[in-house]
């Protein structure tokens, strides 16, 4: 389309007016609601995912360390090691490099892994930004992977207590977790606004009752208390360097949602979610894996099922139909990121235009992106129904979540370095130290490849090609028409000397270049032989900030009396409105009336071509993508009765 940026991603000079704003974070923008309000609402999108790892993290560990064997019998230092290594993986991995660091690498308020990108980019500069731009792909192609092992795992583990309380159940578990899945994933187009303000109060009972349930059965055996000292989770490793990898594949489940803490950062503010970590989540995850523990190491039976097993029998029911909610919350966080990575990626020029409806008036980022809803959920049927255990599921997770933490490593790396200005020993020494945690895990993790872990692989590898397809293309097609492109102000010079016959109103042609006539344009004039009283070029940017202050939203500028070229901007973090956006031109003295504009737009007809200097079938893949790009007009905002549509015929 010619009105499409080919490389937004890609950081201008101009796009770079806004600088870090430490502050912003801190309350992330949401100065109306208490410190409280937002701590507790941070308990229930932030911390769903590993608020709900006790599940199976400290089952899936001990089983890797006895070989998968539920009935082999476990020295008690195997269980204070596996239980040494998941608690410091909590503080090493969750509170230092999560809550303590990256918390700080914020883009206005705005955290996660495309933010790390824009700041990395901003940083190098744009001959060396795609090196940011490509690890971000692969990134975010991991980030969905764990988008679609999250919900399938997390609802598999609670719905398979139900064999805890009646065995007869057991056949129907797969069912039973396909309604709920199925269930979820619909009711994400009615927006999850309202559901939301119940999730925060549910998370903390949920929490409150890991807590309480660890602390009940602590007594079982105080010896659990050895664990507390990393001294024994090294000392697992010297003595059973045999499963010490394995085990260390699985100790990873125990920090799954870490990235949500960075990622959620500009709906709850840095204090908020640091504060709720602190005092809350961080606490309860610890005290309810040392009931675990405790409660194997009394009676070594229980490693079958040991979370479920902490409940006394009579609330054996409640607290099954406790974890499925809180399993639900959990998916519904991780959806919903998903939805708004999506977002991201279009604004930053990774993906193509898809439709994306706004669900809530109040909080713009409750949107619904349907055909990424579809998608998700037919992933996560296939993935229940393949898997069909949570235990075998956990093999593919641990993969996409240190894939995405090493990455993110990296790019904090450069913003360190770069972006902070502080030297490479100082940047060495404080990045290294995760940077070889992530990689270790990372590694462990791969051991798992043909047992589960090549399915984020592949989402990966196949996302990071689509990223790339689209956005080479991009660049190969605004490359190729700009060297038939007519120069805007010679184009202007000549209309004025010999002017066309005219016609009332205002004509917007919409394009990716302001500085070179718009095909729209050119084509209204060879065939239509007329010219509007006022013209205006429109070129809607995507900044590398997640959103714009309004009074930088639009900049107009005069070419003559009845030419004028206007330049819109959006954080990738915004949805455009260009009616709403043009309505502000009022205030400069602009007079804007959309019932008397008309908007025209370029709709390209693409074909393959060898000469493209891509291979025929990424030729063929991008001129899919652009076919499946949702309609301009749509995405702009645009009334659908004051667009005209210009078509034309290119090669890439």
């Amino acid at each position: 389309m010619g009105h499409e940026n080919p490389n937004p991603a890609t950081v201008r000079p101009e796009d770079s007016r806004f600088g870090l704003d430490a502050g912003h974070g801190q309350n992330g923008g949401h100065g109306k609601m208490g410190y409280g309000a937002l701590a507790l609402g941070a308990l229930g999108v932030v911390y769903g995912d590993i608020g709900t790892s006790p599940l199976y993290a400290l089952r899936e560990t001990l089983l890797a360390a006895t070989g998968g064997d539920e009935k082999a019998a476990i020295p008690p230092s195997v269980v204070i090691g596996v239980l040494s290594l998941i608690l410091w993986s909590l503080v090493v991995v969750v509170t230092l490099k999560y809550v303590v660091l990256l918390m700080r690498a914020d883009n206005n308020g705005e955290g996660g892994i495309l933010t790390l990108v824009a700041l990395a980019q901003r940083s190098l500069g744009r001959s060396r930004s795609y090196v940011a731009l490509f690890l971000g792909m692969i990134g975010a192609g991991l980030f969905y992977g764990d988008t679609v092992i999250t919900p399938a795992i997390s609802v598999l583990s609670a719905i398979e207590g139900i064999k805890l309380i009646t065995p007869a159940l057991n056949d129907y578990i797969l069912w039973i977790a396909s309604a709920i899945l199925i269930g979820l994933f619909l009711v994400q187009s009615h927006g999850t606004h309202r559901v939301a303000t119940f999730f925060g109060p549910i998370m903390l009972i949920w929490f409150v009752t890991l807590a309480g349930l660890g602390i009940y059965h602590i007594a079982d055996d105080l010896s659990v208390f050895r664990s507390i000292n990393p001294y024994y989770a090294l000392l697992f490793f010297r003595d059973h360097a045999g499963v010490g990898l394995a085990v260390l594949g699985s100790v990873c489940l125990a920090v799954t949602g870490a990235e949500a803490l960075y990622g959620d950062m500009g709906h709850f503010g840095r204090g908020p979610i640091r504060g709720a970590w602190l005092y809350v989540v961080f606490p309860a995850l610890w005290l309810n894996y040392l009931g675990q523990g405790a409660l194997i190491l009394a009676d070594p039976s229980a490693i079958d099922n040991p979370f479920y097993r902490l409940a006394p029998q009579g609330f054996l029911l409640p607290f099954v139909i406790m974890a499925t909610v809180a399993t639900i919350i959990a998916s519904q966080a991780v959806i919903t990121g998903a939805f708004s990575l999506t977002r991201q990626a279009i604004q930053l020029g990774l993906l193509p235009r898809m439709e994306i409806r706004h669900t809530s008036e109040q909080t713009s980022g409750q949107i619904y992106v349907p055909r990424v809803n579809l998608l998700l959920l037919v992933i996560v049927l296939i993935l229940v129904w393949s898997f069909r255990t949570s235990s075998s599921l956990s093999h593919a997770y641990g993969i996409s979540v240190f894939g995405t933490m090493v990455v993110s490593s990296l790019l904090a790396a450069i913003v360190i370095r770069r972006h902070w200005g502080w030297s490479a020993p100082a940047t060495a020494a404080i990045i290294l130290p995760f940077l070889l945690v992530d990689v270790a895990f990372f590694s462990a993790n791969m051991l798992k490849l043909f047992h589960g872990g090549y399915v984020p692989i592949l989402l990966a590898m196949g996302l990071t090609l689509v990223m790339w397809t689209w956005m080479r293309g991009t660049k190969i097609l605004f490359d190729k028409t700009r060297k038939t492109d007519v120069p805007l102000l010679e184009l202007v010079t000549m209309l004025s000397k010999s002017p066309p016959a005219r016609v009332k109103g205002m004509a917007v042609f919409l394009t990716s270049d302001p500085e070179t006539a718009p095909a729209s344009l050119l084509h209204n004039l060879k065939h239509n032989k007329v010219l509007h009283e006022r013209n205006m070029i429109l070129t809607v940017r995507s900044a590398d900030t997640p959103r714009v202050l309004e009074e930088e939203r639009v900049r107009l500028a005069r070419i003559t009396d009845d030419f004028w070229r206007v330049d819109m901007v959006y954080g990738y973090m915004e949805s455009p409105n260009v009616p709403k956006g043009l309505a502000m031109l009022r205030k400069q003295g602009f007079k804007f009336d959309i019932m008397s504009t008309s908007f025209f737009l370029s709709r390209r007809s693409i074909k393959a071509s060898p000469q493209s200097g891509m291979p025929m079938w990424q030729d063929n893949l991008f001129i899919g993508l652009t076919k499946s790009a949702t309609d301009a007009t749509d995405f702009f905002q645009i009334p659908t009765g004051r667009v005209v549509e210009v078509g034309t015929q290119v090669t890439v």
